[in-house]
């Protein structure tokens, strides 16, 4: 299964193959994990051709973003590309970007900074939490 990665520029998601999370049709513990999907966030449910209809670009576009570096998405059993729900929402945001005339390449630099800034954040608001006594 892949791995979200969200600090220091580093890519969305690691390799990983979908048909390495294939599960059982049957049983209780099939149902947990198909239902599991739905909140996941980082399954990669969505084809190219889906995700660029979803977002209203191209398949080239998409594929700019891989070479930019802000998203690599994962590749199916027959290496087709497939796309999460995270990735989605940053090639949205690119998209905002690059309609505004921001070059893919800067546009895809400033939402990693976007993205390293969030989490800077978070780390930074749990560390000043006060302990319980």
């Amino acid at each position: 299964m892949a791995q979200r990665r969200r600090t220091a520029g580093e890519d969305t998601l690691t390799h990983g193959r979908i048909a390495d999370t294939a599960e059982p049709k049957n049983g209780p513990a099939a149902e947990d994990r198909f239902e599991d999907r739905f909140d996941d966030e980082d399954y990669p449910a969505y084809s190219m051709g889906a995700a660029a209809d979803m977002l209203g670009v191209t398949p080239t576009f998409l594929r700019a973003l891989g070479v930019a570096k802000l998203i690599e998405p994962l590749r199916s059993s027959g290496g087709h590309r497939r796309y999460s729900r995270y990735q989605l929402r940053l090639a949205a945001r690119a998209r905002e970007l690059v309609d505004q005339g921001t070059p893919v390449e800067a546009a895809c630099r400033i939402i990693i900074l976007e993205d390293q800034l969030a989490e800077a954040l978070r780390i930074n608001q749990a560390h000043q939490r006060p302990a319980a006594h």
